[in-house]
């Protein structure tokens, strides 16, 4: 029986060319290494001093009132008086206006502007005050050039409102008719309407509280100035109640001072110096 013939076997050899594929993963993770050590390199220095600017405030108690208070002292001091300027209301119409004139011109420029607005902000008292007095309300209607702006300060009681009511009187409709003919030929300035009381709290009537009423009577006002044309994207409206008296709430003279509704001419160009806010 013949021999049966073993199969020929080929030795297997060895690749010598597999340390290219290595070597060409190390040169693409030195690459990849190079381009990202390049782009860190390459700093947008606009970018970078918004992103100072942004923490830098985020972390000075700018963000958030009395936030330098907290930090310091790890919580906030209450005043034990409210000061007789109320804080801005949350939305403010055309605030942007003012934005933008705090960031442009020279302070010479600025310096111009502000006392160019002081001046129509005198203009514009005179004006309402002749109204006051042609009208028989002269001290009901009271008129002054503040930090904030010209503040109309509407003395409520009789004459404009009932007692705890909002609704106006027939009374008052042809002195807020000629003082919102007045705020509809200004056409610039973002007008802030505000409602306060005195801290006698309320007894019966449609309202729960001093809140809701200083509200609706500042609503009151505001429906009756877009009535008169002012155009309502300048309009915003607040109600403080009690919390932000101009007189002592202990007397019946001063409480009939609080009762009052502020119309607010508020600046756009910076305040110069004068001690009323």
């Amino acid at each position: 029986m013949a021999a049966r013939k073993k199969p020929h076997i080929e030795e297997e050899h060895e690749n010598e060319e597999r340390w290219l594929v290595s070597f060409a993963d190390m040169m693409t993770l030195l690459f990849c290494l190079f381009m990202v050590l390049f782009a860190i390199s390459s700093v947008n220095t606009t970018k970078l001093e918004s992103l100072q600017m942004a923490l830098q405030d985020a972390f000075s108690g700018k963000v958030l009132s009395g936030g330098k208070a907290v930090m310091e002292t790890g919580s906030t001091e209450q005043p034990e008086q409210a000061s007789p300027s109320p804080p801005s209301p949350a939305i403010s119409p055309l605030s942007s206006l003012a934005e933008e004139s705090s960031t442009e011109g020279s302070s010479s420029q600025k310096a111009e502007q502000a006392a160019k607005e002081d001046e129509d902000f005198q203009r514009l008292k005179r004006r309402i005050d002749d109204l006051a007095l042609k009208s028989g309300l002269k001290g009901r209607v009271v008129t002054t050039v503040r930090r904030r702006g010209l503040v109309i300060e509407i003395l409520t009681d009789n004459v404009f409102f009932s007692s705890g009511q909002a609704d106006l009187n027939p009374g008052a409709l042809r002195i807020l008719d000629d003082i919102g003919a007045v705020l509809q030929g200004e056409r610039k300035h973002p007008i802030v309407v505000e409602g306060h009381t005195d801290s006698e709290p309320i007894s019966g009537g449609i309202y729960p509280s001093n809140w809701e009423l200083s509200g609706a009577r500042s609503a009151a006002v505001v429906r009756r100035f877009t009535g008169a044309g002012v155009l309502s994207k300048r309009l915003a409206l607040a109600g403080y109640s009690d919390q932000v008296p101009v007189a002592s709430n202990s007397t019946s003279a001063g409480r009939s001072r609080n009762r009052r509704v502020d119309v607010v001419l508020t600046r756009i160009h910076e305040a110069p110096e004068q001690g009323t806010p």
